[in-house]
């Protein structure tokens, strides 16, 4: 214990009185910094940051709407998030080995910072499920700013078209009795351990996405906090200059390992016929195709697909099972009931018109098995679509356009 309070007490006048760091940097200098991005072949994006000895390689991962991560805020309501963040902080980042157990308190607290500071330039309208996981390689000090300019990096790398780059930066605080401080930039492990402050604070060039200051102090003067927010800011700019010369914007479009989205609308009448009776439609779309759809009460149908063919296919039924009659529209369709004056022939799933028996030829038919039967597709033009939606039907006039 003695030992300690000396190491304490000589790390803290070093740096007070002699302005010394035990690194040797001076009192607002930055550790190395670098920057990379597409490190790992297959995944969606990734993004390596590293400061001095601390390394963050953070990986993003595009999904579809059901991939989203529910949560229960403090009034018990269920609220999903689309994009989350999650840090993972192992034993061997610091050189120990331990038992790998579930999320802690730090790997909690670190990635809800990271993940609040990301998430404030995370595009609203963007329609995957974005999840980003910062894997901690190696730690001496803000880990967790490491994690969200790495996940800066993931998010551009994967074509997350994130409104701007976002950077962190934790900033120290050394004091005596007499009231003199010294506030360092870029605080390693000891300098946090043995200091009285330390300050993070995230942002854009437009601006603060979030911070959190963890004081030893019972209290901090308010114009100390604003010399530290500049000297923090002057520092988030050095480490904006590496990100973006790292990768300057988004990249255009996803990556071509991310699966393939859109979104379509149809007419909220048609949700009924797209799902089919006990979900039969929706669910030979989704095993046919391997391919996830989610349907909201508006009509919007988000579709998830392994590729863009596949994404062309789904949306392609989805226009089978959601299409309107049109007037003029010449269709193939399947004779569902005969009678003497004429035929039903569904046109559309859940869609029938009749066809009559003096729209099936240009001659006079006897009767109407002579056309057609129960279970025969023929093809047929809409020839009108009454206020109540009848739809009435001509084989003839189909003949006739298909002659010309």
């Amino acid at each position: 214990a003695v030992h300690a309070l000396l190491v304490q007490k000589s790390v803290r006048s070093n740096i007070l009185y002699n302005q010394k760091r035990m690194d040797g940097r001076g009192i607002t200098d930055l550790r190395p910094l670098s920057a990379e991005v597409g490190l790992l072949p297959v995944v969606h994006g990734t993004g390596l940051f590293q400061r001095g000895e601390t390394q963050a390689l953070v990986v993003a991962t595009l999904g579809g709407p059901k991939d989203m991560q529910e949560y229960d805020n403090v009034c018990g309501l269920n609220k999903p998030k689309k994009f989350y963040l999650h840090y993972n902080f192992p034993n061997y980042s610091v050189g120990e080995v331990g038992k790998i157990t579930g999320p802690g308190r730090r790997e909690i607290g670190h990635g809800n910072l990271a993940e609040r500071s990301v998430a404030q330039v995370f595009p609203q309208d963007f329609p995957y499920t974005v999840r980003c996981v910062s894997e901690i390689m190696s730690s001496n000090g803000s880990t967790s700013m490491a994690s969200v300019c790495g996940a800066t990096l993931a998010l551009m790398d994967a074509g997350v078209p994130i409104t701007s780059p976002v950077v962190g930066i934790s900033c120290g605080l050394v004091t005596d009795e007499t009231g003199k401080e010294l506030i360092l930039t870029d605080i390693i492990g000891a300098e946090d351990h043995f200091g009285d402050m330390d300050f993070k604070v995230c942002g854009s060039k437009k601006g603060i996405t979030g911070f959190q200051l963890d004081l030893k102090l019972p209290g901090i003067p308010i114009d100390t906090l604003v010399r530290a927010m500049a000297q923090n800011k002057e520092a988030r700019n050095k480490i904006m200059d590496v990100v973006t010369n790292c990768i300057p914007a988004p990249r255009e479009e996803v990556s071509p390992n991310a699966p393939q989205m859109c979104v379509v609308h149809i007419n909220p009448d048609k949700i009924g016929a797209l799902i089919g009776t006990g979900g039969k439609n929706i669910k030979e779309i989704t095993e046919s195709t391997n391919s996830q759809i989610d349907i909201q009460d508006d009509g919007s149908v988000s579709i998830l697909a392994q590729n863009k063919a596949v994404l062309d296919e789904v949306k392609r039924k989805i226009d089978f099972f959601t299409a309107e009659a049109e007037i003029g529209k010449v269709y193939r369709g399947l004779v569902k009931t005969v009678k003497d004056f004429g035929a039903f022939v569904e046109i559309l799933p859940g869609q029938d018109g009749l066809l009559h028996i003096s729209e099936m030829a240009d001659y006079r038919v006897n009767c109407v098995t002579d056309i057609c039967k129960e279970g025969d597709y023929v093809t047929v033009k809409v020839v009108d679509i009454d206020r109540s939606g009848k739809i009435r039907l001509s084989r003839k006039a189909a003949l006739e356009d298909m002659d010309k």
